[in-house]
């Protein structure tokens, strides 16, 4: 094979998966005007629904316009060689590898920041304010950007550093190296990412005593749940769109809810969503997560290191001289189709395990309770109650309202 024909492959993959999405998008999208499902009638009114479908169009506009901006400008990049461009004004500051690797992800990080910037601000500011979601003021966006701009230069520059490093030290073996350290820094993120992470973005307090405690404690003690750490974060800070998540192992396991959902559920309906996530606790699917994630993420390091080392890499994208970053962004793009196939099958595990969870809660539970806190939640997020079932396959992590309702039913 030649470096143009590699080329060629490169640019026939980015079209081919851009159209996939859009595709589906565009199926997706002939779905927004249907009628609301036989069930699901009593979460929306008439002009609630009206609401929920111009909120559905106006988002799919903005995905369309960006994801075809990024294509463009990726399509531009390859045929203007502008990665071997970028190659070289880094390779004048430095002659180390790992200098050099730094600076050309660093820039090209800062650059697709700086395009996306003003989509950001008016997918924050236009839409989501229009249908009265967004509570984030201009100082927490620009806030949000800059820490999430730090901790990404700061450690995922270090992981990358350290990958490069390992292929410099055992070559074609730096694979085993890196997995390692994505195995430590995965199973570290889970254990402690709610302690360490969240708190430079939000606020996290106690769940106080009282009613609601109460019922949350006398649940977990019936299904032999050990719970301690409860806790209300303020997503309110940004957003009116309510959530609660499940996190850590162990002593450092906590429940999480955001005082948005406090605000839109009963009590009933919040032990209801608690008692689902309990259900992923106790079906041991985030154990089961962490390793599929752990797996794929080896597989992916492994078939990297077959390629790296290969000089053509570099070569189709006009750099002479074979990059460990350079081979990274033609891996990148060839492994598109692998990595589309194994988010597929975690999809397809994912919403077995929404199942799963949602089972354990009515047999422990209340049925009653959870569907009225998804039919709720679904309400005040506008959510979509008619998609596609193509793009329900490819995208969805979670079974749609309608699945999960007629599951709780049964």
């Amino acid at each position: 094979m030649t470096a143009q024909t590699l080329f060629y492959i490169l640019i026939a993959v980015i079209i081919i998966d851009f159209l996939i999405d859009k595709i589906l998008d565009t199926l997706n999208a002939k779905h927004f005007n249907d009628p609301i499902p036989e069930g699901l009638s009593d979460v929306y009114e008439t002009s609630e629904y009206n609401r929920s479908q111009n909120y559905k169009k106006e988002r799919y506009k903005y995905s369309t316009v960006t994801s075809t901006i990024s294509f463009i400008a990726m399509l531009l990049v390859l045929f203007f060689e502008g990665f071997a461009y970028l190659d070289k004004l880094v390779r004048t500051y430095s002659e180390n590898e790992i200098v050099i690797t730094l600076l050309f992800f660093g820039i090209i990080m800062l650059i697709n920041e700086i395009i996306m910037l003003p989509f950001s601000w008016y997918s924050t500011f236009v839409i989501e304010e229009k249908y009265g979601f967004n509570k984030t003021s201009l100082k927490t966006f620009v806030s949000d950007k800059l820490k999430s701009l730090v901790l990404t230069a700061i450690f995922g520059g270090a992981i990358l550093a350290l990958i490069v490093w390992f292929y410099q030290l055992t070559a074609q073996n730096f694979w085993l190296y890196a997995w390692g350290l994505v195995i430590f820094i995965t199973l570290f993120a889970n254990m402690f990412y709610a302690k360490l992470i969240v708190p430079i973005f939000n606020k996290q307090v106690p769940l106080q005593d009282g009613s609601l405690r109460t019922k949350i404690e006398a649940y977990a003690k019936t299904v032999g749940f050990e719970l301690h750490n409860i806790f209300i974060i303020d997503g309110s800070k940004r957003s009116t769109k309510a959530n609660a998540y499940f996190s850590g192992f162990g002593k450092e396991k906590r429940i999480t809810l955001y005082d948005t959902l406090l605000n839109d559920l009963e009590e009933e309906e919040i032990v209801g969503v608690l008692a689902h996530e309990v259900g992923h606790y106790k079906k041991k699917h985030i154990i089961a997560n962490v390793a599929a994630s752990i797996f794929t993420t080896g597989l992916t390091l492994w078939l990297l290191s077959l390629f790296i080392g290969n000089p053509l890499l570099s070569e189709a994208l006009g750099v002479s001289t074979p990059s460990f970053h350079v081979g990274l962004i033609v891996f990148g793009i060839l492994y598109s189709p692998v990595s589309a196939v194994t988010g597929l099958l975690m999809n397809i595990l994912s919403r077995k395990f929404e199942y799963q969870a949602d089972d354990f809660a009515k047999n422990t539970y209340n049925a009653e309770a959870l569907i009225s806190s998804l039919k709720k939640l679904s309400k005040t997020s506008l959510s979509n109650l008619t998609p596609h079932k193509a793009y329900v396959f490819v995208h969805y992590s979670h079974p749609t309202l309608l699945e999960r309702f007629n599951n709780l039913r049964r």
